[in-house]
């Protein structure tokens, strides 16, 4: 384990990893990914977190909200369930990556592969030149969502 004399940080496991809240929904999909840097190499101290609507598109002060840290290949998980659409957007979850390096953490979106005609509609995503990066692929059961903090494939970021 780091201590504060043998780096900068981050230290999330000291405090907000014991807490973590990676299971929103006991039933559900499963959402998984990882961090990685700009050559590509996994980030295993990050931690991720998510914020999303219920199935009616509402955001509930009881729901919606995750946090999951990186295990040492940079992989996140969650189970939750799939949001509806908002104020004329597709159905998404907000995501949050905080990781060494980074000041404050950075804002994503992951939207869902099987929303085809919602995602072609949602001003966010048309308004990204290339939005491939914000939308997951679906595999073995569950959603693949990779964070790519810098270089090529780099995942878009939205300010805050």
């Amino acid at each position: 384990m780091r201590t504060p004399s043998q780096t900068v940080g981050p230290f999330f496991s000291i405090g907000l990893l014991e807490h973590s809240a990676s299971e929103i929904s006991e039933v559900g999909i499963v959402v998984t990914g990882r961090v990685l840097d700009g050559a590509g190499e996994p980030v295993p101290d990050a931690m991720v977190e998510i914020w999303q609507a219920d199935e009616d598109g509402r955001y509930l002060p009881d729901f919606g909200w995750g946090r999951s840290g990186c295990d040492d290949d940079g992989r996140f998980s969650f189970v939750t369930r799939k949001p509806g659409g908002v104020d004329g957007q597709a159905p998404h979850l907000m995501v949050l990556t905080f990781a060494r390096g980074l000041l404050k953490p950075v804002l994503t979106r992951m939207y869902f592969p099987d929303e085809e005609q919602a995602n072609a509609e949602d001003p966010v995503l048309s308004a990204v030149g290339d939005p491939s990066t914000l939308i997951a692929r679906a595999g073995d059961g569950r959603l693949e969502f990779d964070i790519r903090l810098q270089g090529e494939d780099e995942t878009v970021f939205f300010a805050v």
